[in-house]
């Protein structure tokens, strides 16, 4: 895995073997900021990476800048990874050892980018969790996005406030943000 761009550009890291993770595929990866770009300024945002795994996205949204990050993953060994990568590179990601179901049932977090990468053999009512969760919860900010990483095989689109997709071989961003109405009169409030 390794940094696609920013203070950390080309930085290659290395996994440990042992965890239980699929990275994101640094193709996939750079077309993601590639339109992430055209809505944020990095160091302006904050970002809440679930099912975190080795961090791969949370180093990128670091090394672009962004300074309030939360990773969490029930994995031991993937939160230790990513807290010593984090010290390494003095990235400030903060780490979260927590079933990621039982973290969005507590947290009063909000973020401007809640990006979830669960295993993709996930059913449709887990992935269908994560987004209840995340928009009952208030954890996307109104300017914000849910982005749920999944395979190709996995269809999101009727789920509530489902926005667009992007698929990538055998990946899809799948991004979910609160309907312009619901931004609009939470603004006049």
């Amino acid at each position: 895995m390794r940094i696609i761009s920013g203070s950390h550009k080309g930085k290659r890291l290395m996994a440990p073997a042992k965890l239980p993770v699929r990275p994101t595929t640094d193709f996939a990866k750079e077309s993601l900021f590639n339109i992430l770009n055209n809505y944020y300024y990095f160091d302006e945002i904050s970002l809440l990476d679930l099912f975190s795994g080795t961090g791969n996205i949370s180093y990128e949204f670091a090394s672009r800048g962004c300074k309030t990050i939360t990773s969490v993953d029930q994995n031991s060994g993937c939160i230790q990874f990513i807290s010593k990568t984090s010290r390494e590179l003095d990235f400030n990601i903060n780490t979260i050892k927590s079933d990621v179901f039982k973290f969005l049932e507590k947290t009063a977090m909000t973020a401007d980018i809640v990006f979830a990468d669960p295993p993709y053999d996930f059913t449709d009512a887990q992935f269908a969790k994560i987004v209840t969760l995340a928009f009952e919860r208030n954890l996307v900010s109104e300017e914000g996005f849910l982005i749920v990483e999944h395979s190709k095989h996995t269809n999101l689109s009727e789920l509530p406030n489902f926005s667009f997709l992007k698929r990538y071989g055998g990946s899809v961003f799948s991004f979910f943000e609160l309907p312009e109405e619901e931004s609009e009169t939470e603004e006049e409030n």
